[in-house]
């Protein structure tokens, strides 16, 4: 998916997570994370968000990602969010979000 527009899914509440995602004009995935357990899992964070990225064939990107001790699952479903958001996509390809 190509991203094409500014976009965002979750909140800042705790156990949660908000993902801001935007074009990247240097064509390549940049990862800004802060997360209230990045000591312990930010490696671990930043790997699924990259997973998820490349399972939705997202080659290029900038994400702003602020977590609130989310657990993996929700991890995901906001990434997924985000990245269909910001390619303005309604059609959901269930192989690339297992």
């Amino acid at each position: 998916m190509k991203i094409i527009q500014p976009a965002f899914a979750g909140t800042l509440e705790s156990s949660d997570l908000q993902v801001r995602i935007a074009p990247n004009p240097e064509g390549v995935i940049d990862i800004l994370l802060d997360s209230t357990v990045q000591k312990q899992f930010g490696a671990a964070i930043e790997t699924l968000i990259r997973e998820v990225l490349s399972n939705m064939g997202v080659e290029s990107a900038s994400l702003e990602i602020e977590d609130k001790g989310a657990l993996d699952c929700v991890i995901k479903a906001r990434v997924q969010a985000a990245v269909m958001r910001g390619a303005d996509s309604q059609e959901i390809q269930w192989s690339a979000l297992s």
